[in-house]
């Protein structure tokens, strides 16, 4: 486009002040604010702007539609998604069951229609129904948790990194705390062990190498200013071939003959074994108690099925230590937090019921023949009603756990694969994105991949809209 074509387009542009004294930009005042309706008026015009300068022929700027009628109808858009909540439903199509991106574990029936009724009422949050008397929010999980993981204390804090971070900061303050160099680990969002070792106050020692730590190590480094022995469950990752590492229980037997606590951070902590349903084995909560750990650390919103939180148990001394510490006011959590963690947690009273209510767990132990049944049944109707804009084909594939838990877990899977014929897989996944409620999916080898494993059946029906709108 010569610059002149070009100019003339921008000078057709209506001002600001044009479009906002028109009649239908009027009305919106009815609803929203003058300021959002002229920022919103603001943001088209500039779209369109760009549209312009974007244009490299006349066809191209042609394209822009300039129409009057057709800037307000962009206006409104603009206004209804601008009130519209940022934070969303989507339909995770991606077949990763703990999707950090996503909000990881989806919640159980039971749990949502507590934090329902809590959220909507006032709650006895620190209030002693028997003694009338100033209560502790945590009782309302504490037993609980101790009845199933047989621990003698527990906190829970916001997440896991605070978890560790208040252990460390109340038993190991000005301390050393030994570890092994092989589980120095990072996880997503960049939290390092040894980051946020250094913002607790204690003093990171490391023994051992990368894939070689012995009992030896951790005796060799012992001194008086050793504070604490942890050990970081490496549940993002494996080190395999020549390895070697200290087991639980003699890492429990070394600090009781020294006197020193043992800490270990579980990650994502479990309290069923799941090598009973064909799952790679995963250390269990219950298991760390029985060893004589003194601290475990675990999140909540991870295998565990729950909110997201920080759980903490162990022995009683330590944890007191942990509930005086000012940084646990900082840490704690809401009212809606422990209605959803104590829903979640009451459900593993019954194992059996665990794995069919808890959504997390059903969906990593559902069977092949399952997930088969259900893609194909949809891979049929997406055939039928979209075959002269997209081959439709099942497909076999694999699940992943994600959420930095069981990094070598093959979870077979079968997948609907979409190949537009049209536009581009890319073009497509993206259009997916866009769909209302937005659905997310992956794309390989120019294919969009729809994993019905973490697609629940009460999502079928919408997941099908939002690949017909996609498709449009």
């Amino acid at each position: 486009m010569e610059p002149e074509d070009r100019q003339r387009y921008l000078r057709a542009l209506p001002a600001v002040d044009e479009l906002f004294r028109h009649p239908q930009s009027q009305a919106h005042l009815k609803i929203y604010s003058k300021a959002l309706v002229v920022a919103s008026i603001r943001r088209v015009l500039e779209r369109k702007r760009q549209a312009i300068l974007r244009s490299a022929s006349e066809q191209g700027a042609g394209a822009v539609e300039m129409a009057q009628e057709h800037l307000l109808a962009a206006v409104e858009e603009e206004l209804a998604a601008a009130t519209r909540p940022s934070l969303r439903p989507v339909i995770n199509a991606t077949g990763v069951v703990l999707h950090t991106n996503l909000g990881r574990a989806p919640l159980c029936a039971e749990a949502l229609r507590n934090i329902g009724d809590i959220a909507s009422r006032y709650s006895n949050l620190e209030l002693d129904l028997i003694t009338g008397e100033r209560g502790s929010r945590y009782e309302h999980v504490e037993e609980i948790l101790r009845q199933i993981s047989g621990a003698e204390s527990v906190l829970v804090v916001n997440n896991n990194a605070g978890a560790v971070l208040l252990a460390l900061n109340s038993l190991a303050e000005g301390k050393e705390v030994i570890v092994s160099r092989g589980q120095l680990v990072e996880i997503g969002g960049s939290f390092r062990i040894p980051d946020v070792m250094r913002k607790s106050g204690a003093r990171l020692v490391e023994v051992g190498t990368t894939n070689r730590t012995h009992l030896k190590d951790y005796e060799q480094a012992i001194n008086q200013e050793t504070a604490l022995l942890l050990k970081v469950h490496t549940s993002n990752f494996r080190i395999l071939g020549f390895t070697a590492e200290v087991s639980l229980k003699e890492l429990v037997a070394l600090g009781q003959a020294k006197g020193l606590p043992i800490m270990e951070d579980l990650g994502s902590g479990c309290f069923v074994d799941l090598a009973e349903y064909g799952i790679e084995k995963e250390p269990t909560v219950q298991e760390a108690i029985e060893a004589g750990v003194d601290v475990v650390t675990f999140s909540g919103d991870k295998l565990l099925g729950g909110p997201q939180a920080g759980i903490i148990l162990g022995k009683k001394k330590y944890l007191d230590i942990l509930k005086k510490n000012p940084l646990n006011r900082a840490l704690r959590i809401d009212k809606l937090t422990l209605a959803g963690m104590e829903s979640t947690i009451r459900v593993y009273l019954n194992k059996a019921e665990a794995i069919k209510s808890l959504p997390v767990l059903r969906m990593l132990t559902c069977r092949l023949k399952e997930l088969e049944r259900r893609a194909k049944r949809l891979q049929r109707r997406l055939a039928k009603e979209l075959s002269s804009v997209c081959q439709v084909k099942l497909k076999e594939e694999t699940s992943q756990v994600g959420g930095g838990a069981l990094p070598l877990q093959i979870l077979p899977t079968r997948v609907i694969a979409l190949r537009p014929l049209e536009i581009s897989a890319a073009d497509l996944e993206k259009k997916l994105r866009h769909t209302d409620p937005p659905v997310i999916a992956r794309v390989k080898e120019e294919e969009v991949l729809l994993d019905l494993r973490t697609v629940a059946e009460t999502e079928e029906r919408l997941l099908l809209e939002g690949v017909r709108q996609a498709l449009k």
